[in-house]
């Protein structure tokens, strides 16, 4: 009986600190924004590269380097 009320309590402490961990997750904004994550990959972004970066495009034979 006493490893059940150990348990028991075990049991609340870890509770009690998901409750503070989400109570200071909620505090630093952690929640603000929940919905652009979800519509991001819906808007159109191109992928910037470096002015002398080459553009590599590669085929089955071979790599071709295009500036």
């Amino acid at each position: 009986m006493s490893a059940l009320f150990l348990l028991i309590g075990a049991s609340l402490l870890v509770a009690v600190g998901f409750l503070i961990a989400f109570i200071w997750s909620v505090k630093d904004g952690q929640y603000d924004d929940d919905y652009t994550p979800s519509i991001r990959m819906l808007f159109d972004s191109s992928i910037t590269k470096k002015k002398d970066e080459p553009k590599i495009v590669k085929t089955k034979e071979k790599s071709i380097e295009i500036k």
